[in-house]
């Protein structure tokens, strides 16, 4: 059996496969299409993150391919329709990575919230900006997330711990889910008007593609801190940097980007921007979840192909 693997994961993790396993890890195949089409001809599973497109060029590349893991739980770069005409099964880590994007959101909320946090630069020049930087609480504060599955429920019990009070809206989730507990239901424009700090939970899909537009924006609450540990794309990225720059929203943590990864030309629409945070798509990798996620994957991936001829 031969696996490929085109980006990174914890290398301890490959000792899970069988042995005799042909293995071929090598994070850098994200960048290399013509070296992966290659490597791929001959290979029973692929194993990636969100950057290797796993498109029909790919599946056509790879003929006997069989099983697909997903290191994380997004899946908009695998073409799922051609997998599945393929009868190739798909992998995501799901649950493996749950903690640290909760906890990245809850940090991010923290921070912004808290403003004493920019202060460094005037720090250094020998200012004293304490009551410019005086920040607020988010004890007493409202958490309202924009999708409520595994992750987004995990956000809203470490928020609650915090005190603050927990809205959502997920249309995929029944109203009488036992999921939405004592967190209140509400529609995407009262979750808007209603949120301290906007937490975005759901995938990149044509509904969800540009959601939270320059509209959406302008109606979410004056000072509302927005969060996107989803994917770039839900968010109007040139839109957003005008709401923060007018100052109708306070501060925004951006961990995911319309371009990824995140070039010196696109990144340009957040210069000089206030209040801002910026991470390269690492809410979900921290060392323990990087362990997590790579040995639920390859569990998958060898139990995969040990079932299958």
């Amino acid at each position: 059996m031969r696996v490929i693997i085109t980006e990174f994961m914890d290398e301890s993790a490959l000792g899970g496969f069988a042995p005799g396993t042909d293995i071929t890890y090598e994070p850098s195949l994200v960048d290399d299409r013509s070296r992966l089409f290659d490597l791929a001809s001959k290979a029973d599973a692929l194993i990636v993150r969100n950057r290797t497109q796993v498109d029909t060029a790919l599946l056509n590349a790879a003929p006997g391919l069989r099983a697909i893991g997903r290191l994380g739980v997004g899946l908009d770069n695998i073409d799922m329709a051609a997998c599945a005409e393929r009868n190739i099964a798909v992998f995501p880590a799901t649950g493996a990575n749950t903690l640290s994007v909760a906890e990245y959101v809850i940090t991010a909320a923290l921070v912004l919230r808290r403003t004493a946090f920019a202060s460094n630069d005037a720090m250094i020049a020998g200012e004293w900006p304490r009551n410019a930087l005086m920040g607020a609480e988010v004890s007493g504060a409202t958490m309202g997330l924009l999708g409520y599955g595994q992750i987004a429920r995990a956000t809203a019990a470490r928020a609650e711990a915090l005190g603050m009070q927990i809205i959502a809206f997920d249309p995929m989730l029944p109203a009488g889910d036992p999921a939405w507990g004592d967190t209140e239901r509400l529609t995407f424009p009262d979750l808007l008007a209603r949120a301290d700090v906007l937490s975005l939970h759901v995938p990149l899909t044509p509904e969800t593609r540009g959601m939270l537009d320059g509209t959406a924006l302008a109606a979410m609450k004056p000072g509302a801190i927005l969060v996107n540990t989803a994917r770039g794309g839900i968010v109007d990225e040139a839109a957003l940097a005008e709401a923060l720059k007018s100052g109708h929203l306070g501060g925004a943590a951006l961990d995911v980007f319309a371009t990824e990864p995140l070039n010196a030309e696109a990144a340009q629409v957040f210069a000089g921007i206030p209040n801002l945070i910026l991470t390269p798509h690492i809410a979900g990798v921290t060392q323990e979840a990087n362990v997590r996620v790579s040995t639920l994957t390859v569990a998958q991936i060898r139990k995969a192909l040990e079932q299958t001829p």
